[in-house]
């Protein structure tokens, strides 16, 4: 029987367990989707659509693939707009689908932008679909590149005039993806290094998340009893409460990172900058790398060991090395108190800011009474970039994996809403809020009537402190850029009342008393599947 190309797609996708599509329009194949029956979610503008797809696929670790359509063809500006949101999920390493409208047969010479050679650099393929019949062919390698490897974006151009397909001549079968286990070698190096090491630490990265192995993390570093450090991206992976972790920034973080003398990484490429660590010392340390991606070898700093392969494979087979050459967990009582000790010694630091009861609001008084409302085992929660991402990810502790979403390597405002939206959908039954700030909340105002038209229950903690934090002057100093950081203040702009305008139950709040009252009333108006935004009138 033949079938439209785009209609085949859409077929496909159904086929490859996709739930839903996010879009803003046009592109042709969303005609295609509604007529097959896929869910699609109209956004309020490209790059929002992109990102909602790009946090479905973080939020199940890849289980799950987000997908959207954006505008293209001659009339570009669509997947233009997309670029940053598309060059996000690839420098983050995030399995989305991107389809677009391709140039038809012989229009390419009227224009001067060539959509696969602009995204070529962004991407892990792009595929140009050229003929019908070769729907199930690029669909399918879309989805080996999608399951399998380094995560990573794909983008399929799928022109307008493609015409019909036999599907009994070109069957399509879902895509399994496939994975790749360690060298024994390797693994018997690594063990032993780890062994012989005085002051080891595990290094944890996003990696462990999308391999599925928390559990295997879990048993290796309670086999090992080393501490346990994870990136902002890889918070998460590691039960923050276990007395071996210590977390992903601050100075219980900082002591253990200066301090090894072996840095075990799994499941992390091991890039410094700004929203990740340096490593202090790294010519002093021996480094040992577990990575899907030998891209990630020598590459930012010497890797003296390597064990190349799935995390959860490489895990599994590090328990079993571990096992074998101690007979059990090792006894380490003086590392434990360590821990226990330079955690208490951190939270005495943030505790009195967590608790305070000055006005304006310390943002660190929200973020404490969001940790006293919220079931820890049974929510979402996501910062925008920014003082509101240091701040969250340094406290909030996640206990589950996924209970929280960072991100590391490209980060653009705005995209906090995106993560909780997608946390919603991909687990209806968690309470899922994110915190943003006065910069994050203006990128993200034209997609809030979307969130409510579809009654995707989530909130937003607005920290307001009437300028860029950080930017600007505070208990820091002088900030990095003085002369941009002021924009209007709450009695001139109240973010609230636009909230209210499209639907959302919101609030502003000025008193720390009212910080954890009105955060348990948002919650409540989420289980009712109406959104909430709190505006929290902060310090910096």
């Amino acid at each position: 029987m033949k079938v439209k190309a785009a209609n085949g797609f859409a077929r496909i996708l159904k086929a490859e367990g996709i739930p839903w599509v996010s879009c803003y329009p046009t592109n042709h194949v969303n005609n295609a989707l509604g007529e097959e029956g896929v869910p699609i979610l109209m956004m309020g503008e490209e790059r929002f659509a992109v990102a909602v797809a790009d946090g479905f696929s973080r939020v199940t670790c890849g289980k799950q693939i987000g997908v959207c359509t954006v505008m293209a063809n001659l009339n570009a500006a669509g997947i233009q707009m997309a670029y940053g949101a598309i060059a996000q999920a690839w420098e983050d390493s995030s399995p989305l689908l991107v389809v677009a409208e391709g140039v038809g047969q012989g229009a390419a010479r009227h224009t001067h932008y060539d959509m696969a050679e602009a995204f070529r650099s962004v991407t892990k393929w792009v595929g140009k679909i050229d003929r019908a019949d070769l729907v199930p062919d690029y669909l399918r390698r879309a989805f080996t590149h999608l399951r399998s490897g380094r995560p990573g974006p794909v983008l399929l151009l799928v022109p307008r005039d493609l015409g019909e397909y036999d599907e009994a001549e070109h069957p399509y079968a879902p895509v399994k993806g496939w994975r790749s286990g360690p060298d024994p070698d390797d693994v018997r190096t690594a063990v032993k290094t780890l062994l012989a090491a005085k002051d080891p630490l595990l290094y944890v990265g996003e990696g462990v998340l999308y391999a599925d192995a928390a559990a295997e993390l879990l048993q290796f570093a309670e086999l090992a009893q080393v501490p346990v450090l994870t990136t902002l991206k890889g918070k998460s992976a590691f039960p923050e409460h276990h007395p071996l972790s210590v977390g992903v920034r601050g100075s219980l973080a900082e002591h253990f990172l200066r301090k090894a003398d072996v840095l075990f990484a799994i499941g992390s490429s091991l890039f410094p900058n700004r929203f990740s660590h340096a490593l202090p010392d790294a010519e002093k340390k021996t480094i040992v790398q577990c990575t899907v991606d030998t891209l990630d070898l020598n590459r930012s700093y010497e890797t003296r060991h390597a064990v190349v392969g799935d995390a959860k494979l490489t895990l599994g087979a590090l328990v079993a090395e571990l096992s074998a050459r101690t007979g059990g967990a090792r006894k380490r009582p003086e590392l434990l108190e360590e821990i226990r000790a330079g955690r208490e010694a951190f939270l005495a630091k943030f505790r009195p800011w967590m608790e305070s009861s000055e006005t304006p609001i310390n943002p660190y008084r929200v973020i404490g009474d969001l940790m006293k409302v919220l079931d820890p085992q049974r929510s979402f929660v996501t910062a925008d970039s920014g003082n509101t991402r240091d701040q969250t990810s340094t406290v909030y502790e996640a206990r589950i994996p996924r209970g929280f979403l960072g991100w590391g390597n490209v980060s653009t405002l705005g995209f906090s809403l995106a993560g909780a939206v997608a946390a919603k959908l991909a687990y209806p039954d968690r309470q899922c809020v994110h915190v943003t700030g006065d910069a994050g909340v203006c990128y993200m105002m034209g997609n809030f009537e979307a969130v409510a038209r579809y009654r995707i229950g989530i909130t937003t903690l607005h920290i307001n402190n009437g300028g860029y934090s950080g930017y600007g002057p505070g208990f820091w100093g002088a900030g990095h850029d003085p002369y941009t950081w002021k924009v209007s203040d709450h009695g001139s702009a109240c973010m609230a009342s636009m909230a209210r305008a499209v639907g959302f139950h919101a609030e502003d709040v000025t008193q720390p008393s009212e910080v954890l009252p009105a955060i348990r009333r948002a919650l409540d108006e989420n289980a009712r599947g109406r959104p909430a935004f709190v505006e929290f009138i902060c310090s910096h």
